[in-house]
Formats: structure tokens, C-alpha cells, sequence
């Protein structure tokens, strides 16, 4: 039995749907195994924007501080997309939160369920077993480089990929970590023969290895590893990679599981972590009881395990989804072409199933 405190962000879009859905599920495991917790919501992204002018107001990140874990739903709205002008931005929220908890490293599981095999683009036979970590580090890297402006008169951009040898060890040995844990097998993915930043990666990345005997390393550039995400996804169990690389590839690598609606992240370092869905906000979609819940409350499962050390009820959570799935229950993004085959729901309906087989 636990008490736990969860700040919940529901944020832009679908935010607000998928994030109701995984406050059910929680309360749900809280009734079944006798956990208390307890929620409160803040405000990110353009919806922060809008009520205070503030991509992250500091009563939000007051909230988060004093939680256990914090849950967000998806920042981005497409008032941004093409307006350059707009200095003050719902991403600038979400880049700050990771910086201002210390969560350097986000941490992206790629599995596909065997029932979703077919809603793949990828062909069963290159896919089926596929079972990937992906360790993205998430506070460096090009994203929070400086210098990053305009110059002369706004005819050039500039932006600055770094990295410092404590940034990289200590992504490596979560990784590292990982895969002592898992199949003993790390690569590490870079661009060693063209960056200089790459090459201290690399580097430390090859020091790390001296502390994990046990752990076979290999290394490759970012550009084969996204061919061979495509080609053969089963060679790869833990990755771990820099900031740009590791969004590039696990947005790629969410077709091998047939959906972004599909994937979980947790975003880890300090004490609090903060756990999302790899989607975006999809605000074409919101409010029309469309949106895919599983990656939010697959994230809710990563939860348990990786902030709470609740083992069992994270599995009971990806049984229960697992078990929605086995039963014919879609959301229109994992129907595939043979959407007749299957019970082709809503949110709500798709929520509830999941609730349903909770046990």
C-alpha cells in the first residue's frame, strides 16, 4: 500500500482526452491493489499561452516539484506551425520542464502486441519480436545549444549542437544500466565521422563501456540506424543516442508498431519523472472522441514501474491493454485496412475496455 502524488498536464489537443484516460486507469489500480493517489492539474503549452501568457507559468512547476510523478498529455498547436514571428511558443514549455526537473533522459519502449502486427507498414516477418529501448538524452544536444539565432538581417540561422563528457556519460550508464538488465546487447547511435560533437560521445560512450564488461557494445551512424530500423529492427534491444537523433528515430520507429498512438515514454533523472505519449497534439482531432489512449496509459504503466516500484500493477496495466487489443477493440488509427474485422471504437469506448479488463 502507497500514498503517491501525481501533477497532472493535460495540455494542448488531445491532451485533455488522453490524460482523463489514464487518470481512470490509475485510480482503478489505486481501488485494486489499495493505493491512494492523489491528482493535481496545471496548465502547458499553448493553453498556458493563452490563460497567462506563459508556456510554463511557475505555479505549474511548483505543482511538479512537490509530486511524485508528473503525467502530461501533448503540447503544439498549429496557431505556431507557420508564423515565425511568435517568439513565445507551447514547445518552449515542455523543453523547460525537462530542464528546470532534471530529466536528461527519456527513456521510449518500441513493442509491437502481436494482435497490431497488421496495422504495421512493415511486413510481419521483419517485425514480429521486434522489442527495443530507446534512451534519448533530452537536455542537450542541439535543442538547448547556444548560440541559436538570426543573423545578418535574418538571412542566416544558426543553431549549436553540444555536448559535455558528464552530459553523455550519465545517459550512457542509465543505458548501460538497461541492458544488463535485458539482453546484454547496447548500441550506440551518433555521427562520429562528421560531427565533433559525435566524436566526444563516442568517446565517452567507449569509456563508460570499461565499467560494463558484461555488456556488448557497438556503435553506428544515425543514418544506418534508421535503415536498419526499417530493414531489421530485431538487431537492436537498448539504444542510446543524442537529443535530435533519438526524436528522429523513435518517430521513425513508431511504424514498426503500427501507430504513434501507440507508444509510452517516461522522461527520467531526478527524483520526479514525468511520463508521456510519443504523439503529438493532433489538434484536427480533438474533441471528436478519435484519439488513441494506449500510449498515454502505457505511460501510466511505465509509471508505476519506474517512479512507484510498482511492478505488478505496471503489468496489469499492459495486460489489460493487451487483453482490449486480443478482443477486437481498434481506435481508428490501428484499424488498418481490414477495419471491418475489428470493433472500431471511440476514446471513451476504448478507454473503458481497458478499465473493463483491469484486474
Amino acid at each position: 500500500m502507497g500514498t503517491f502524488k501525481i501533477t497532472v498536464l493535460p495540455g494542448d489537443g488531445i491532451g485533455k482526452e488522453v490524460t482523463n484516460w489514464g487518470v481512470e486507469v490509475i485510480k482503478k489500480i489505486g481501488s485494486l491493489h489499495n493505493h491512494t493517489f492523489t491528482f493535481d492539474e496545471g496548465l502547458i503549452g499553448h493553453a498556458a499561452i493563452e490563460a497567462t501568457g506563459n508556456p510554463l507559468p511557475d505555479e505549474t512547476l511548483e505543482k511538479c516539484q512537490m509530486s511524485n510523478a508528473v503525467l502530461m498529455g501533448a503540447v503544439g498547436d498549429p496557431l505556431y506551425d507557420n508564423d515565425p514571428s511568435l517568439k513565445v511558443r507551447p514547445e518552449q514549455g515542455l523543453l523547460k520542464i525537462r530542464k528546470e526537473l532534471g530529466l536528461f533522459a527519456n527513456i521510449r519502449p518500441i513493442k509491437i502486441f502481436d494482435e497490431l502486427i497488421a496495422s504495421s507498414s512493415l511486413k510481419e516477418e521483419v517485425i514480429r519480436g521486434a522489442d527495443i529501448m530507446f534512451f534519448r538524452e533530452l537536455t542537450g544536444g542541439i535543442y538547448f545549444g547556444r548560440p541559436s539565432e538570426r543573423r545578418e538581417n535574418g538571412e542566416v540561422a544558426l543553431d549549436t549542437m553540444i555536448y559535455s563528457r558528464p552530459e553523455v556519460r550519465r545517459i550512457a550508464q542509465l543505458a548501460f544500466e538497461a541492458a544488463r538488465k535485458r539482453s546484454g546487447k547496447l548500441c550506440s547511435v551518433d555521427k562520429a565521422n562528421v560531427l565533433e560533437s559525435s566524436r566526444l560521445w563516442r568517446e565517452v560512450v567507449t569509456e563508460t563501456a570499461k565499467d560494463y564488461p558484461d555488456i556488448e557494445l557497438s556503435y553506428m551512424f544515425v543514418d544506418n540506424a534508421a535503415m536498419q530500423l526499417i530493414k531489421n529492427p530485431r538487431q537492436f534491444d537498448v539504444v542510446v543516442t543524442g537529443n535530435m537523433f533519438g526524436d528522429i528515430l523513435t518517430d521513425e520507429a513508431s511504424q514498426i508498431s503500427g501507430s504513434l498512438g501507440l507508444l509510452p515514454s517516461a522522461s527520467v533523472g531526478s527524483k520526479i519523472g514525468l511520463y508521456e505519449p510519443v504523439h503529438g497534439s493532433a489538434p484536427d482531432i480533438a474533441g471528436k472522441n478519435l484519439a488513441n489512449p494506449m500510449a498515454l496509459i502505457l505511460s501510466t504503466a511505465l509509471m508505476m514501474e519506474i517512479s512507484f516500484d510498482l511492478k505488478i500493477e505496471s503489468e496489469s496495466i499492459i495486460a489489460a491493454v493487451n487483453k482490449t487489443l486480443a478482443a477486437g477493440y481498434r481506435t481508428r488509427d490501428i484499424a488498418g485496412e481490414q477495419a471491418e474485422k475489428f470493433k472500431v471504437v471511440g476514446t471513451n469506448e476504448i478507454g473503458n475496455a481497458i478499465l473493463d479488463n483491469l484486474s
